[in-house]
């Protein structure tokens, strides 16, 4: 019989706000960010450009804005209520000027009086209707997708399967496969809870690509590898694999990855601030760096001066 736990560990990890899956909702928070802690705001820059955050008391992303240059940049605002997501607006600007015609506004209705329906309804700032969604879940978990709008109606069914640990949520287009993802858990000798998930993406119902992450028990990335199909031999083949090491706060060291035969290392060093958020990290042999400016919530400022 399947260890409870393990199955409560696969239906958290699948069913829980902000995991990225095709059409879904996505709610982002601090953590997203590789943040911690009461975070406010956080501006990264890097020698491509500049990325802004801004976070609520809750930890979610309320603001983000690209930078491309001085007169360039796209910015976009979530607002929430009671931790759901109500509206999501992307503002373009070019030469400092808003244009409306490729801005874009998200907005969504919550029908909860049985079973829970999200209506995600996507306009441009020029009034033009874009796109319908609407999310159907069952004991809330999404199980169907509509998508509506001129050219016609999709659906994505959603179905979960578990098997022998392993639990498989899949996306069907229209009747036609289009993605799965499989996610497992295993105790290792140590007690230590690890974690592997393998997406397969689907292109016309055949299979295209896929990748296979593993988890330690911190539900830190471990290793990645990428395959693509092989249509000759009909099965997947490795394209690329990474191994990540981190120190004992968890902090990234350095990945070591094999493209093609080719193997490559990168190390990472940090500047931390003192809540444990890096503020400065170089990349070598690269020599690239990034640096962040992070603002806290007065609130956690208080409490830590207590």
């Amino acid at each position: 019989m399947v260890n409870n736990y393990i199955v409560l560990l696969l239906i958290a990890f699948l069913f829980r706000p902000g995991v990225s899956n095709a059409q879904e909702i996505r709610i982002f928070t601090v953590e997203d960010f590789d943040l911690k802690g009461a975070v406010r705001s956080c501006l990264v820059s890097t020698k491509y450009g500049k990325e802004e955050y801004e976070f609520n008391e809750e930890g979610l992303l309320t603001k983000s804005v690209t930078r491309y240059n001085d007169n360039d940049y796209d910015s976009t605002h979530y607002s929430y209520v009671e931790g759901m997501l109500m509206e999501k607006r992307l503002e373009n600007y070019r030469d400092k000027i808003f244009v409306p015609a490729s801005s874009i506004a998200n907005i969504y209705s919550i029908d909860s009086t049985e079973n829970l329906k999200i209506t995600e309804k996507i306009i441009s700032y020029d009034k033009e209707f874009l796109d319908q969604y609407e999310y159907f879940y069952t004991n809330d978990t999404l199980r169907r997708i509509i998508r509506m709008n001129n050219e016609g109606i999709d659906e994505t069914l959603i179905s979960y399967d578990l098997v022998k640990g392993e639990l498989t949520k899949t996306y069907t287009l229209n009747g036609v496969p289009e993605k799965s993802i499989r996610t497992s858990f295993k105790k290792d000798h140590d007690s230590i809870i690890s974690k592997t998930v393998l997406v397969k993406q689907f292109l016309d119902g055949q299979p295209y690509l896929a990748t296979e992450e593993v988890f330690d028990g911190r539900n830190a990335l471990a290793s990645k590898t990428s395959f693509s199909y092989n249509t000759k031999v009909k099965q997947f083949t490795i394209e690329r694999t990474e191994k990540y090491e981190y120190d004992a706060s968890g902090m990234l060291l350095n990945i070591e990855s094999e493209t093609s035969g080719i193997p490559e290392k990168k190390e990472f060093v940090y500047q931390l601030d003192p809540t444990g958020n890096w503020i400065k990290e170089i990349i070598t042999p690269d020599n690239t760096y990034k640096t962040r400016r992070i603002t806290y919530h007065e609130v956690a400022v208080e409490e830590q001066k207590k």
